[in-house]
């Protein structure tokens, strides 16, 4: 059905445009309830002044009921009516002038009532009352309805309290400490002082020692930055309020404000506690720089929090703790003393921290003999703590797949490449002709990883198409440094080009497989010229990254500059590789021949087939 979704645990969950057509349902249906009872309460029949005198004299009138200025008449038929008479004037007197003799007058019985009691009240507050209860219970029903979930239960007036999520300590279940955050050792020390205080404040307070106030983890994706807070949080023991940037901005100005505060008040009241913030760039950027000036809802929600961080006293011992890898564009003012005045940078892991991070992941999956977690690590460089996570998960998911109970090396392995480039598509069908190129075109990048003497070894090669790629070469360093030579950009350059060298070597022609190529080596040839100063013609010069800047700080004869040395550099590049694959041109035929055979080589058969061409000597051995 269309406008239905269904959450675990809560049943089906009504479209937002189904919702309005059954509260207009309900209101109509109201109203006409309405209009039906009030059309059955008026049944008697409405006659002039003139008329009840005429009935009086006659003698057709047996009662009268005077309620204010409305008269009931009760006919000695038994019929009803109901007339009205002058506000001024009594009923009698009304009667008189009128002309009604006091002989018809004396046989009709005159009953008047007081105009007071809860019925009155009702019958004269109901009509205006009904309307306006029903158009109330339409607002909230539409209101309550379209913000849905993200009430989380509470009445549909409580959108400026703060949608924080809490986690005590007293819940074990979702408790974490720093035995399950490996890595980031430097960074669990920085925070280790946090902990303490939040454990022992007083004797921080007695010697007159202020802790941080705020603590901002900066780093990555996926390096654990969440997870680290939590591990703060879990290991002092106390709340942990935990919510992203964004939920504190609405399109109703000064809600994030007023969820700041009152978020700020449930942690003092629960002291000692911890906030966490989440992506906090989404409400933190530096302010005076968007569209919506210095009074939009998101400058006022951080001029909010920047109030409350301030306004704190060392006896509320709540920390302040957020989260973002954009930490270039938050307002200095955030990051003065006094508010985020600890910066903790969580760096992507190493292979040592990579195997200990692989551990925790394979802690609850039954591992057969054969997994060797530090081969795993040695060939997930770059890779971050998420990514590790989902290795491993994967690795379980092919091992179920295949109904098997345990997880294999190979398993681990073939997930490695899913989660750097996507599944194999071997249904993907490729013409002869393509599998050729695709074969001389990985060849090509192999060989030069052999060949150029700072090139990284290959581990692999393969023609099935992976993601969107039709094959890939793996090459892996021996030993990850965190600081690259120019030799070794130089010689990466001219391996990322070698796919291309070797078609046009092989086939005389060049196709668009090499695009990504080419990016990728744009993108780093225009970093060492505009960042890293390793051109010889510009010199040590760093220049803005037109892409990240609003304001270009060089002049168009400096942008020429550096167009022309980026594009002399790739040339340069270019021509290596081609002059290094036809020195190698029997061996690169003999790989790519290889590769048509068996479609995948690993570093040991790949090693063996390059071996007579003398290239043996050039490979890097793991």
């Amino acid at each position: 059905m269309p406008n239905m979704k269904q959450e675990k645990g809560k049943g089906p969950k009504i479209g937002f445009f189904t919702q309005i057509i059954i509260a207009i349902v309900i209101f109509a249906a109201l109203s006409g309830a309405y209009s039906l009872i009030a059309k059955l309460t008026s049944k008697t029949t409405e006659v002039t002044i003139s008329q009840v005198v005429q009935m009086v004299n006659a003698g057709e009138v047996k009662t009268i009921i005077v309620s204010g200025n409305t008269l009931d008449i009760v006919a000695t038929d038994g019929t009803e009516k109901v007339s009205k008479k002058e506000t001024e004037a009594g009923i009698t007197e009304t009667l008189k002038n009128y002309g009604v003799t006091p002989e018809a007058l004396a046989k009709t019985s005159i009953d008047i009532k007081s105009e007071s009691g809860i019925g009155y009240w009702l019958l004269n507050i109901l009509p205006i009352a009904l309307p306006m209860l029903f158009m109330l219970f339409f607002v909230w029903f539409l209101f309550s309805q379209s913000r849905g979930g993200g009430m989380g239960g509470k009445s549909p007036f409580s959108f400026g309290q703060s949608k924080a999520r809490v986690t005590n300590p007293e819940d074990e279940g979702k408790k974490v400490t720093f035995a399950s955050v490996a890595g980031n050792e430097e960074a669990k020390q920085e925070l280790i002082e946090v902990v303490d205080f939040l454990k022992n404040p007083q004797k921080y307070l007695d010697i007159g020692a202020k802790i941080p106030k705020g603590v901002l983890l900066t780093g990555n994706p996926g390096t654990g930055k969440t997870l680290l807070a939590r591990a703060v949080a879990g290991e002092a023991g106390v709340p942990f309020f935990h919510l992203s940037g964004s939920e504190f901005v609405e399109m109703f100005v000064g809600v994030g404000a007023s969820r700041v505060r009152d978020l700020f008040e449930q942690a003092k009241a629960a002291s000692p506690s911890i906030i966490f913030i989440d992506e906090i760039d989404a409400v933190g950027r530096s302010r005076g720089v968007g569209t919506g000036g210095g009074n939009d809802e998101r400058e006022q929600t951080l001029n909010q929090i920047l109030v409350e961080m301030d306004g704190f006293e060392p006896t509320e011992k709540v920390v302040v703790m957020a989260a973002t890898n954009r930490a270039d564009v938050l307002d200095v003012a955030l990051l003065r003393p006094g508010r985020f005045d600890r910066r903790v940078f969580l760096s992507l892991p190493d292979r040592k921290d990579r195997e200990l991070i692989l551990k925790i992941h394979a802690n609850e999956k039954p591992l057969e003999a054969d997994v060797d977690l530090l081969v795993i690590a040695e060939r997930t460089p770059g890779f971050s703590g998420a990514d590790l996570e989902s290795l491993m998960n994967e690795a379980a998911i092919l091992a179920a797949r295949q109904d098997r109970k345990t997880v294999a090396q190979s398993d681990v392995l073939a997930s490695i490449e899913k989660v750097m480039m996507g599944p194999e598509r071997k249904s993907h069908l490729h013409t002869k002709k393509d599998r050729e190129i695709v074969a001389y075109h990985e060849a090509g990048h192999a060989i030069l990883s052999s060949a150029l003497e700072h090139a990284d070894p290959v581990h692999k090669i393969t023609i099935i198409p992976r993601g969107d790629a039709g094959g890939y070469t793996m090459s892996l360093p021996l030993e990850e440094s965190k600081l690259i030579s120019k030799k070794e950009y130089l010689d990466d350059l001219a391996m990322m080009l070698g796919g291309r060298a070797a078609e046009k070597l092989i086939f005389g022609d060049i196709t668009g497989g090499a695009s990504g190529d080419i990016q990728s080596a744009t993108k780093t040839v225009r970093s060492m010229v505009a960042q890293w100063g390793m051109s010889e013609s510009l010199g040590p010069v760093a220049y803005n990254d037109k892409d990240h800047s609003m304001v270009k700080e060089y002049s168009d004869e400096t942008a020429k500059k550096i167009d022309d040395e980026v594009a002399s550099i790739i040339k340069e590049a270019l021509n290596r590789a081609e002059e290094t694959l036809a020195k190698y041109k029997d061996a690169l035929e003999a790989v790519a021949k290889k590769l048509l055979e068996v479609e995948t080589l690993e570093q040991a058969e790949y090693n063996a087939l390059i071996k007579p061409f003398g290239l043996i000597g050039k490979v890097k051995e793991v």
